[in-house]
């Protein structure tokens, strides 16, 4: 009992001491005051002013600290990127702590599409770090400029509120279920390459005139390309020129499911209301419509009411609209009436281009070597980078060594998708590239680099020489991962080596041992 009592009085003395306002942040302070609880125990004393748990659960709420410390935003931050290094973004450190009153931290954020997204996903982990980092029992609310003139309000500890979609504040909250918009997704963010330059520019010119430009617009594509991007980039754009737009973005399973609820609900006449007043509709994956005979009726509907009162429609899938199994071909026929823009593989270039982007997007420093060997080893989808760099990111931070190509390599060695080349299967051009600079003993940056030294270029032809030969990527891919050449030289390449190889022998014999360790077999 003593120690308690020991434990509370400590507490107390450290609440009530004059510079509680400039400490706030320091979890040093809270370090010092467990010391000190310890030390007392240690001697036995048990000093006076004994207080409840709820009295000092109400001492730190009646805390007030209109003037937080100056150093808490850089040690909240500091303890996210430690703790939660994948949630983090650069434009965090915009973040201003405005005050603490209540128990109620209160955070505020510049950018609309920001706060949204602090409020529906990084409450938790910011509570948890300030409460960590302070050591008391911290709500975290973010607020907008706006409401920073205002009190603390009582709220819920993100600071989000949830509006109906019923007339009656009832039942099933259809405006809640949108998708939360990401600062991440915009426009600015958007690395275009050959494969999407069309889907891109549509969709500028779609948020730039919605409902008069591209009517609807369908962008397809595989998983991973960057439609969900060009989605909320269009959102975000028209949200920021029209405020007030009624956009509805949501996912075609949570439509369907919407659909199915309302309708046991006896809400259709509420679904339809949300639905086909919205200023524009964006559905992503619209291809899980197959095979739901009911949801397409609905849909069907739905896309006429909009699009016959020039409402913007915009709708992705991971297949054309004309190979959707399973569509009705009403439906098929509207999605083509607009335009249908395909999104393609990004070219080596993209990638790299995507990896620094991603990079400094996280604050993380890379050297120039290792998007280039990212986007080497890796060449299906933006998810792919994207989880290579989480990767090495983590294993950077488990051996507390900064990022560097070994580093990397040893990061992606266990990677089962990519850690070898199956006996008579296509190489990959990472495969490739890494015989080749291992044979001429050459560096990967200075092979994808525009240089045309001998010792450079010989390697170089090899690599294109043999990805023609040996993968599905045409002329204008195969240069794109060799400095973004055009086909041409590609082209020059191939004759260079087959025209060497047929006047050299020792060549010759160089490009059989090459190619034998591109495909796998053993040395005869």
């Amino acid at each position: 009992m003593s120690s308690v009592r020991s434990t509370e009085s400590s507490l107390e003395d450290w609440l009530t001491k004059d510079s509680i306002g400039s400490t706030f942040c320091c979890s040093t302070r809270w370090d010092s005051w467990v010391e000190e609880s310890c030390s007392v125990h240690e001697r036995g004393r048990s000093p006076s002013g004994v207080r409840s748990i709820h009295e000092r659960r109400r001492r730190v709420e009646a805390v007030d600290m209109s003037r937080p410390d100056p150093e808490l935003r850089s040690t909240l931050i500091s303890h996210l990127r430690s703790n939660h290094p994948g949630m983090c973004r650069a434009w965090f450190d915009d973040i201003e702590p405005v005050d603490f009153d209540g128990g109620v931290l209160r955070l505020c954020v510049r950018e609309p599409v920001q706060l949204r997204y602090l409020q529906r996903a990084c409450a938790e982990p910011f509570q948890e770090a300030a409460q960590a980092v302070t050591g008391m029992l911290v709500s975290v609310r973010f607020v907008s400029p706006e409401e920073c003139e205002q009190p603390t309000p009582t709220t819920t500890s993100g600071g989000s509120t949830r509006r109906s979609g019923g007339p009656d504040g009832e039942g099933i909250d259809l405006a809640a279920e949108q998708m939360v918009l990401s600062p991440d997704y915009v426009f600015d963010n958007f690395i275009v390459g050959p494969g999407n330059r069309l889907a891109l520019m549509a969709a500028s010119a779609v948020s730039e005139k919605p409902g008069r430009a591209y009517n609807p617009y369908f962008i397809h594509g595989g998983v991973g390309l960057g439609k969900t991007h060009l989605l909320q980039a269009i959102c975000q754009l028209i949200l920021s020129d029209q405020p007030d737009a009624n956009i509805c973005y949501i996912s075609c399973s949570t439509f369907m499911d919407l659909f199915h609820e309302c309708v046991k609900a006896g809400r259709m006449q509420d679904f339809r209301h949300h639905f086909r007043t919205a200023d524009v509709l964006v559905i992503d994956d619209i291809h899980f419509l197959s095979k739901h005979d009911r949801s397409q009726e609905e849909f069907f509907h739905t896309f006429n009411a909009l699009y016959q009162s020039g409402r913007q429609i915009v709708l992705s899938s991971d297949a054309a609209p004309a190979e959707i199994p399973d569509l009705e071909e009403r439906l098929t026929s509207r999605f083509n009436c607009g335009l249908v823009a395909r999104i393609e593989r990004p070219c080596y270039e993209t990638r790299v281009a995507i990896l620094k982007a991603k990079a400094s997007l996280h604050d993380l420093e890379l050297p120039d070597d290792v998007p280039a060997y990212i986007a080497a080893r890796l060449d299906t989808n933006i998810r792919e980078l994207e989880g290579a760099l989480s990767r090495i990111r983590g294993y950077s931070l488990a051996e507390n060594a900064p990022i560097t190509l070994e580093l990397a390599k040893k990061a992606l060695a266990d990677d089962p998708a990519r850690s070898g080349n199956e006996e008579g299967a296509a190489p990959s051009i990472q495969t490739i590239i890494e015989s080749v600079t291992r044979y001429y003993d050459v560096k990967l940056t200075d092979l994808l680099s525009k240089r045309r030294h001998k010792s450079i270029t010989v390697p170089r032809q090899i690599c294109m020489w043999l990805a023609r030969r040996h993968t599905r990527f045409s002329l204008e891919e195969i240069g794109g991962y060799f400095g973004g050449r055009d086909h041409t030289t590609v082209m020059h390449a191939i004759r260079a080596v087959n025209r060497r190889r047929d006047e050299d022998s020792s060549f010759s014999d160089a490009l059989d041992r090459l190619e034998t360790n591109v495909l796998g077999r053993p040395d005869a």
